[in-house]
């Protein structure tokens, strides 16, 4: 577990006793336990780890939520399936919170939650400041119907669908980690309209639903 101020201050049970007050205060809420990246395989196996832990303890905890960051090409399609399915297997519900997929180029040396962090400014990092092309839109189409077709796939474990943003100009992905830069990781564009991957989706969940 990372050692932040909660855990040097009260120990490696902060976790649990945050779910515990957060019960006390109200027993009829839903818990969560929310982060990013838990659809990676070394870290999903820390929270696994972290819900058997709470469940041993007679903790209620009630899903998680996968917050779902997400880029073209990571994480691997085959590492979401198996997230869901693992943490449905241990009785959670399962929400992705704060979903977007970045299509703008940028390489961190690891994955980091870190807003405070910023790259360097270049031009290659900014490849579609005038509009996305249009083999853009339809792989990022692609990706997103790909992802959909997981969801559906786990529909009686995927409990909500929230998207970080509600068009490319509000994401926060146009100044982060690279300032000024202009992204398009959203179902809407700047200009309140659906775009292809908004239809793809909706193709997808209607598809696979049976709908």
């Amino acid at each position: 577990m990372r050692k932040n101020k909660w855990y040097e201050i009260i120990g490696e049970d902060w976790v649990q006793n945050a779910f515990e007050y957060a019960h006390e205060a109200d027993p009829d809420a839903e818990l969560y336990y929310n982060d990013y990246n838990i659809e990676e395989p070394v870290k999903r196996e820390g929270v696994v780890r972290l819900i058997g832990k709470l469940q041993e303890q007679g903790v209620k905890i009630d899903g998680v939520g996968i917050q779902g960051h997400w880029l073209m090409d990571s994480p691997d399609q085959a590492d979401i399936d198996s997230s869901i399915r693992i943490y449905a297997g241990l009785g959670m519900k399962v929400m992705i919170t704060e979903m977007d997929i970045d299509v703008l180029p940028f390489d961190w040396s690891r994955p980091t939650a870190d807003v405070t962090l910023q790259g360097e400014w270049r031009e290659s990092l900014n490849p579609y400041a005038t509009g996305l092309p249009d083999s853009m839109q339809m792989a990022l189409a692609d990706r997103y119907a790909d992802i959909f077709r997981i969801l559906v796939k786990y529909r009686d474990d995927v409990t909500r669908v929230t998207f970080w943003g509600l068009h490319d100009g509000y994401s926060w992905r146009n100044n982060w980690p690279v300032p000024g830069r202009t992204n398009y990781p959203l179902l809407f564009d700047r200009n309140y309209q659906p775009k292809p991957a908004y239809y793809a989706v909706a193709r997808t969940v209607s598809r696979e639903s049976g709908e």
